[in-house]
């Protein structure tokens, strides 16, 4: 598979999986279910293609820690936040705000030394960037901004995503262990961590149409996307990963319309324009910058 076949797949079942989460909680699953039967799907795909493939799971206790680590925030709190946050936020919202995962790993590489460079054009993305948030959250708007708890969730999913994937480039690829195990190990991590979800209150009446979505969202938007996540950051880096941020709103926008019939506000959809437009200025790099990464 391609590099770009790989991320149009990754943003497609990725972007999907606001509705599904969106669908889910309509149709009677909690937040804390919902994110414990996802990692739980998710680990199962994997080690079933881990074994398929011949793949151990990691044995050393080194690794299954810094696992721990990445599974909290590349999984279970990410995970969680996402299905607090649609609980008030519409599934389009929430791929949109998703998209700013690109501008926090630009700021979280400018921090620990990985981007050392930042020329005009992209500081001007990350402005632009921030600023087609500040758009959508609307503080100033007393009855329509999305100033709430849910929104503010929801930025903290996508902060939390930036983080993982510095981390996880630094301390887990590149380390000895097969992609697929490494993938499975840390969703089984990342079942056990959000166990304590499951307290928070079971599911009320689920319909059919709920254990599909998250069937479908553990399956396809978490286990399949997961490896296919994985295997972009080890052969591409964390920033070229998080890019696939880049395409998620047009899909969770597209699917709230037309399967949830969301609104599509003039404020929010001019805030996602924005917002596209600003990470798209962050990836710019001059033809000097591009023969350096490549060196």
């Amino acid at each position: 598979m391609t590099s770009a076949t790989r991320m149009g797949v990754l943003a497609l079942l990725w972007g999907s999986g606001f509705l599904w989460i969106k669908i889910s909680l309509h149709e009677g699953l909690t937040p804390g279910w919902i994110t414990f039967v996802r990692c739980l799907l998710g680990a199962a795909v994997l080690l079933a293609l881990a074994h398929g493939a011949g793949q151990r799971l990691p044995r050393d206790r080194a690794t299954w820690g810094r696992l721990l680590i990445a599974a909290l925030l590349c999984n279970a709190l990410p995970f969680l936040l996402f299905s607090v946050g649609e609980q008030t936020v519409d599934s389009g919202v929430a791929g949109v705000l998703n998209a700013t995962t690109p501008l926090w790993s630009l700021l979280i590489g400018l921090v620990i030394g990985t981007e050392r460079s930042l020329r005009p054009a992209r500081l001007a993305g990350l402005a632009l960037g921030f600023t087609g948030v500040l758009l959508i959250f609307a503080p100033w708007s007393a009855g329509s901004g999305l100033m709430t708890g849910g929104a503010l969730a929801l930025l903290g999913a996508s902060l939390s995503y930036a983080v993982a994937f510095a981390y996880m480039a630094r301390r887990l690829t590149d380390r000895g262990t097969a992609p697929l195990a490494l993938s499975a190990a840390q969703l089984l991590a990342a079942t056990a961590l959000s166990t304590p979800a499951l307290t928070a209150g079971g599911p009320a009446e689920v319909t059919a149409a709920g254990v599909l979505a998250v069937l479908v969202l553990g399956v396809l938007a978490t286990g399949l996307t997961f490896h296919l996540n994985y295997r972009m950051i080890a052969e591409e880096g964390p920033t070229s990963a998080a890019t696939v941020g880049y395409l998620l709103p047009v899909v969770s926008v597209t699917l709230g319309a037309l399967v949830l019939h969301e609104p599509l506000t003039a404020r929010v959809l001019t805030g996602m324009t924005v917002v596209l437009i600003g990470v798209g200025l962050t990836r710019f790099r001059t033809g000097r910058a591009k023969r350096a990464a490549t060196v």
